[in-house]
């Protein structure tokens, strides 16, 4: 059947279309995106406003359009961290339903991670062994370990890149007191975690998903998403640990001239790298894989599992 994930994020709405049935892995058929930086429309009171959810209405009907042009039989709305944390969600939902006839699902960090996780799982499969699993959004950091389809350990951190950026680099280029400042508070967030997952022992292979650690890689020499799907691609903290003074220097525009990264995501990049290099550093991780697959396939995968039971 030909399934639809609607994927409220913080950064964009991205509809992913794929073929799919229980025991095949999807293979996707159309992708559809709208950059909405939900997580930089909160007001003072951390309420998503009335502008911004007239715009992210368009954007959904938008997305429906492009569904049903692509012959989705069923779609699987969910909406992350932005829409989680704003002090007007349950209004913004009943709105976003009422204008599109959508009900958005909204997943709680640990779900999130949890989901991401399964995607990795099945990605990598049961030979990878023990996996520690990070993923950059926009609004949150998640963070998992297993060795099942069902993580031992599961967290979620208010470390998404585009959040910082907005809370702490006003700058461009950054002034380099606040590059430290948020250096400081990425790092003493996640090492309030690092404790829960040491008691499970050390990881076989550290996975990384999400654009933020694509682009990360990419910048350290990882093959570009041209060259295919299938292709290994690595982030060494050592490589990592070189850019993030290379990139508080740039300016935005001049991060998005670099190769693999793309402008609406230039401003935020600093933020992301100084998370990624945080917790590889915590974690004592020198190199991570990248995963094509996150949060999007682990709700596809999960969809697919209760379809083979149901």
């Amino acid at each position: 059947m030909r399934l639809g994930v609607l994927d409220v994020g913080s950064n964009t709405v991205h509809l992913l279309v794929v073929d799919a049935h229980p025991g095949a892995r999807p293979l996707p058929a159309h992708s559809h995106k709208a950059e909405l930086r939900l997580a930089q429309l909160l007001d003072g009171s951390g309420a998503i406003g009335a502008d911004g959810v007239d715009k992210l209405i368009a954007v959904v009907l938008d997305a429906l359009e492009a569904a049903e042009d692509k012959g989705v039989e069923d779609l699987l709305p969910f909406a992350t961290s932005a829409v989680r944390e704003a002090s007007n969600a349950d209004d913004v939902l009943a709105r976003v339903k009422e204008a599109t006839g959508v009900e958005l699902q909204v997943l709680s960090g640990e779900e999130e991670a949890r989901l991401t996780f399964l995607a990795a799982r099945r990605w990598f499969g049961w030979s990878a062994g023990k996996l520690l699993v990070l993923d950059i959004g926009g609004g949150s950091l998640e963070i998992a370990y297993g060795i099942d389809e069902e993580p031992d350990a599961a967290v979620s951190l208010p470390l998404g890149a585009g959040r910082l950026t907005a809370a702490w680099l006003p700058g461009d280029p950054p002034d380099p007191a606040d590059v430290k400042a948020l250096r400081r508070r990425v790092r003493a967030e996640i090492a309030r975690t690092v404790g829960e997952f040491a008691r499970f022992g050390a990881p076989d292979h550290v996975v990384a998903t999400s654009k933020t650690f694509k682009q990360l890689a990419r910048l350290a020499g990882a093959a570009r998403s041209a060259d295919g799907l299938y292709v290994q691609r690595e982030l060494k903290r050592e490589s990592l640990e070189a850019w993030v003074p290379r990139l508080a220097g740039m300016t935005a525009e001049e991060r998005a001239d670099l190769p693999g990264v793309s402008e609406g995501r230039s401003e935020q990049l600093l933020a992301g790298a100084l998370v990624a290099e945080g917790a590889m550093d915590l974690f004592a991780v020198e190199t991570l894989e990248i995963c094509p697959w996150a949060l999007r396939e682990g709700v596809i995968l999960r969809r697919l599992d209760h379809m083979a039971t149901g």
